[in-house]
């Protein structure tokens, strides 16, 4: 028996093999791949679109209406207002210092005590310079009675002359010696007056009317006119001064304001600036712009009556300039700003929105002046505008759930819509 292998036993049990074909080309693979990655761009983008959660606003766009606020814009006045920091400036502060040397021996002012012009603050012991003015008084007395002699004996000595009785020279002597007392004497009523007034300086006054600090020296020191510190400081607080700066683009305006003969405005705050403080007006303006940082500073006068402004406070200064008439107002809120600057989203009468470029003016208490891209009676959204796209459908919604007014948002009754 054969027990080799037949090759051709079994050939009918085996599987068919198919020969394999071309292979795929390139540019049928390129087409697969395109295919398939715009499938799954495709997928992506759905799923992203999808609202998993996110804000109210983003279900109402896809699915409905979106509620805003919506204001009508008003026409009306706005006030044109700089606003800069500045520091509260006393128009006078004096340090009170002695001008002559002494021990004080007694204070008259309590610290923080209101003084007038004048009142007394305090006592140096006179006594030195009374000695000194008795001294200068006697002196002048001497020199006054020489005076008088060599006066006398002049007018003899020109009797004598006129007889040729003296020679000329004992004369002119004579002459001589009578102005040195002169001289003399005169000398010696300065000292007198030098005396009586270190003696008036002795009694320290107050120079201004104002404040006193707290006081530097104690009574029985020994003070002199070089001390720093000198006895207290009197700051004047009625009237008072903001000292304060502004950009120099401003300064042609504030300038051809006052040029007109008009009283500028100022209003200070707090530093918060939200508490009003004082009513006051500018005064004044520095004659050159500081080159380091392009301002120019001002000062404003207070009455501060109230003392609500104190010296060196922070304050917020609200300058008016002028008043601009018939602008065209929408509340601040209604503003938005992207890649084309400022705009608002107009309502259409069929309850849409569309995006509306604008022109800016000035603003003041929550309100802007619009110069372009709206007229009074525009509505434009105030609050709700994050969900909203040009042509998106609206429903209105209230805000305080009061009536709406001119320049202020509508308020109405919310509309009903599906829940999303």
């Amino acid at each position: 028996m054969d027990d080799k292998p037949n090759p051709q036993a079994g050939a009918e049990n085996r599987p068919h093999l198919r020969p394999p074909g071309p292979p795929m080309s390139a540019a049928r693979r390129a087409l697969w791949i395109a295919l398939l990655g715009a499938a799954v761009a495709g997928l992506v983008f759905w799923i992203g679109s999808r609202p998993k959660g996110g804000p109210p606003g983003a279900r109402f766009a896809m699915e409905g209406p979106v509620p805003v606020v919506v204001a009508t814009a008003a026409k009306g006045d706005i006030d044109v207002v700089l606003r800069a920091l500045g520091t509260v400036t006393p128009i006078a502060m004096v340090t009170v210092r002695s001008q002559i040397s002494g021990t004080i021996v007694r204070l008259d002012f309590t610290e923080g005590q209101e003084v007038a012009r004048g009142a007394p603050l305090a006592e140096i012991d006179a006594r030195p310079y009374e000695a000194q003015l008795a001294q200068a008084q006697g002196q002048l007395a001497r020199d006054q009675a020489l005076l008088g002699d060599a006066k006398a004996n002049l007018k003899r000595y020109r009797v004598l002359a006129r007889q040729d009785s003296i020679a000329r020279q004992q004369l002119e002597d004579q002459e001589f010696l009578v102005r040195q007392y002169d001289g003399t004497v005169a000398a010696d009523r300065a000292l007198v007056e030098t005396a009586k007034l270190n003696i008036a300086y002795c009694h320290i006054v107050s120079p201004i009317a104002g404040r006193v600090g707290l006081r530097q020296v104690d009574a029985g020191n020994y003070v002199t006119p070089g001390d720093a510190n000198g006895i207290a400081v009197v700051t004047q607080m009625r009237p008072i001064s903001v000292l304060f700066s502004l950009p120099q683009n401003d300064l042609p305006e504030v300038l051809r304001r006052l040029r007109t003969g008009a009283t500028l405005e100022a209003t200070a705050y707090d530093g918060a600036g939200t508490e009003k403080l004082a009513n006051g007006s500018l005064s004044a303006i520095n004659n050159q712009i500081d080159t380091a940082t392009g301002t120019i500073e001002l000062r404003a006068d207070f009455a501060n009556r109230n003392e609500t402004l104190y010296p060196n406070q922070f304050v917020n200064i609200h300058l008016r300039v002028k008043t601009v008439t018939g602008a065209t107002l929408v509340p601040a809120a209604a503003i938005l700003h992207g890649q084309p600057g400022a705009y608002v989203y107009l309502v259409r009468p069929d309850q849409t929105v569309i995006a509306r470029p604008v022109t800016l003016g000035p603003s003041e208490d929550g309100r802007v002046a619009i110069t372009a891209g709206l007229a009074p009676g525009d509505r434009v959204v105030v609050d709700g505008a994050d969900n909203l796209r040009n042509g998106a459908k609206i429903v209105l919604r209230s805000a305080n759930g009061g009536a709406a007014v001119s320049g202020a948002p509508e308020q109405r009754r919310p509309a009903r819509h599906p829940a999303p």
